[in-house]
């Protein structure tokens, strides 16, 4: 039996297990259907064994940023979708090219500015002997490998009169050393300044376990030019892939779509005014290249919790992360599971996309932008 066969049997079985398996939780009649995954213990990205966050913010200046720790160098890879990205080492982690594991992932605040962000990291890492070396040659620092992503948050009312210092290199600091497994969602870290369309964005986070043991995670900063709920009401996009009541509860009742019909996306969006960040992780191990398929995947969740996404007024990035805990035991299914990976980590970025809305508040002073406040 050839490779192909091999692989197409195990597809075959696995969708017909799927169907089995979704047959016999199928409701009874009359009774709302609900998703029946499962999440990690705190329903966040630092589910995945070897990642924690830490985040910092400015109220002042309404803006922040978020730290994604890898506690060991992790393979990694990034995917850029939108029209008006705003990055810093990107290119490092195309397939081809020579680093293949990262130590820290930033999302921030700030365009631009916000990109100097990695500066103190890098430095903070390289005092301790952390990163990329060749060989380690006495008086020679290593080189802290760490991607960045920025989205726009210059224009929301605060104060960004700051001169010759911008705050990212300060706040990327403090993130760093406050870096651990819990972290706020909402208005919080690179979400604090971020607008979801016509909403209040915010920082989201969600996880899930999958039946094999294997955990995907998802931490996004969500500034879209798009709406998150459906047109009429505060139905999220999302709401098909909620665990529990995870973001409201409320169900899949209030979707429908027009194709024209943006609903609570911001009127008259600007070019580089709006991105959408985040990063997924599994405690797989994965190839770069692999990785590169699962952000791939993973983009469609945005698509799914963000109406339209991938604008050319966005700056969509989306970076992988793999801490290589669990391995992929059979290696005639790998694909396979670098496929199912892929599908979950859609689902979980859509996830957290609603969370982030559903967790944000107003800044002080202001009312009427949250999600909450919709319909009150």
């Amino acid at each position: 039996m050839n490779r192909r066969t091999v692989l197409g049997s195990a597809l075959i079985g696995a969708a017909a297990s799927a169907a089995s398996a979704a047959s016999a939780r199928q409701p009874a009649a009359g009774s709302a259907a609900r998703v029946s995954g499962r999440t990690g213990p705190l329903n966040l990205i630092t589910d995945v064994e070897g990642i924690k966050i830490g985040q910092a913010h400015d109220a002042d200046v309404r803006t922040g940023v978020t730290l994604i720790l890898a506690e060991k160098p992790a393979t990694a890879a990034v995917d850029v979708r939108g029209g008006g990205p705003a990055g810093r080492e990107t290119d490092v982690l195309r397939p081809e090219n020579l680093v293949q594991e990262v130590d820290a992932i930033i999302l921030s605040g700030g365009s631009v500015y916000g990109l100097g962000s990695a500066d103190s990291v890098a430095a903070w890492m390289g005092m301790r002997g952390r990163g990329y070396g060749m060989g380690g040659a006495p008086g020679v620092p290593p080189s802290p490998i760490i991607p960045t992503a920025c989205l726009y948050d210059l224009a929301n009312g605060g104060n960004k009169q700051w001169g010759m210092e911008p705050p990212y290199r300060r706040l990327s600091v403090q993130a760093l050393e406050a870096a651990g497994d819990r972290f706020d969602l909402g208005t919080a870290g690179a979400g604090y300044g971020a607008e979801a369309g016509a909403l209040k964005g915010g920082i989201g986070s969600a996880s899930a376990v999958m039946d094999s043991g294997w955990t995907v995670g998802a931490v996004v900063a969500v500034n879209s030019v798009g709406s998150v709920v459906a047109p009429g009401g505060k139905t999220f996009w999302a709401a098909p892939y909620e665990i529990g009541d995870e973001f409201g509860g409320l169900g899949a009742a209030g979707l429908h779509a027009s194709a024209e019909d943006w609903g609570l996306s911001k009127f008259r969006p600007r070019p580089r005014e709006n991105t959408t960040i985040a990063c997924i992780a599994t405690d797989v191990a994965l190839t770069r290249v692999e990785c590169l398929r699962m952000a791939i995947m993973a983009q469609d969740g945005m698509a799914r919790a963000i109406r339209p996404s991938h604008a050319p007024f966005d700056g969509d990035t989306l970076f992988c992360l793999s801490t290589g805990k669990k391995q992929i035991d059979n290696p005639a299914l790998r694909q396979v599971a670098v496929a199912q990976l892929g599908n979950v980590a859609a689902d979980v970025l859509a996830r957290a996309v609603a969370r982030g809305v559903y967790h944000a508040a107003n800044y002080q002073g202001v009312t009427g932008k949250t999600w909450r406040e919709l319909g009150a």
